[in-house]
């Protein structure tokens, strides 16, 4: 799936998510996650760290924690009990 034309104005020109949209727009919030859950291989685990490189690499404004967390509470990643290992979940 394209996400240039949902996603204009928050992706810079290396197709990097440069800013996270405002809480009153979560349709966009949820394409900004699904683009960054498109990032991810299915049936591969990730470790926390494996998941900020990841993360950092397709977005500029330095805050994989949130990103990750969002996705996570997005149903979009899950991980263990820990928060030690992260996977794609089943429902993307």
């Amino acid at each position: 799936m394209g996400f240039g034309a949902e996603l204009r104005g928050f992706l810079d020109k290396d197709s990097k998510l440069k800013s996270w949209p405002s809480r009153k727009n979560r349709d966009k919030q949820f394409l900004v996650l699904e683009y960054l859950a498109s990032k991810f291989e299915a049936g591969r685990e990730y470790s926390e760290k494996e998941v900020n490189e990841i993360l950092n690499s397709h977005h500029t404004f330095g805050d994989p924690a949130m990103l990750r967390r969002e996705l996570y509470i997005a149903g979009f990643l899950d991980r263990t009990l820990d928060g030690s290992r992260y996977r794609l979940s089943n429902k993307v």
